[in-house]
């Protein structure tokens, strides 16, 4: 059963949806679906719009937008390695050489969906046990409260709860756990290639489904309901 974010997110102040990441075989429990043409290269990042409003993105590996989309969320060859190095080094300048370049993508991490489909958009309770990733669309208040709530059960010799790999940002919604059943989150949208489709203020925090889990438990003993929150949205409100 999908747990309530409800209080977590009044506390925190967030007021946008959050989006789940679905890997799930029909696409009816998530009407209205909008899709991309086949061979069309449109950034999965460009409906975000559309999911505010409430729809849900279906990708296959016959339209997924993007060549990076296409490879890092269906496992599928867009580019020859040698081809990846030579537009994300020599034409982007993401890397400060060639051959670091190719061990990166050499030790990558894919998706391959079980039914063949992706769907990412507002959560759907129903269609809980499909729930790949939760993405929360931030400003910097609130990244750095739920980065505490990440961080709230979490001992030192525990793995890192937070991480914030380099990445493409369709990657940064998934293959790039290493184990999607520990609880952890990354700190996305920090791919520049994508975030002309975000407002400029926000970021993502996107979490595996045993950290959303936790972030729902925080209580009242827990920092939400502390004078260091409290402060927070004080000085926000008479700035």
């Amino acid at each position: 059963m999908q747990p309530n974010p409800k209080t977590l997110l009044e506390r925190i102040g967030i007021e946008g949806p959050l989006l789940g990441l679905y890997d799930a075989p029909e696409a009816g429990p998530f009407e209205p679906v909008v899709r991309i043409e086949e061979g069309e290269g449109t950034c999965v990042f460009a409906f975000y719009d559309k999911w505010v409003k409430g729809e849900t993105l279906e990708l296959t590996a016959e339209s997924f937008g993007c060549r990076g989309a296409g490879s890092c969320l269906f496992g599928i060859a867009t580019r020859s390695p040698e081809e990846m190095v030579s537009f994300l080094v020599d034409k982007e300048g993401l890397k400060g050489s060639r051959e670091v370049m190719r061990q990166w993508i050499e030790r990558r991490r894919l998706y391959r969906p079980r039914f063949g489909k992706i769907f990412i958009g507002p959560l759907r309770s129903d269609q809980y046990e499909f729930l790949k990733s939760v993405t929360f669309y931030v400003n910097p208040d609130q990244l750095a409260a739920l980065l505490l709530g990440a961080n709230y059960d979490s001992g030192p010799d525990d793995p890192p709860p937070v991480l914030a790999p380099f990445g493409s940002g369709c990657s940064q919604l998934l293959p790039l756990f290493a184990d999607p059943g520990l609880p952890q989150a990354i700190i996305g949208a920090t791919d520049i290639a994508m975030r002309q489709w975000l407002p400029p203020e926000i970021l993502a925090f996107t979490v595996t489904k045993p950290m959303f889990e936790r972030l729902c438990e925080l209580d009242e003993s827990s920092f939400l309901y502390k004078p260091f929150l409290t402060r927070l949205h004080d000085a926000r409100a008479k700035a």
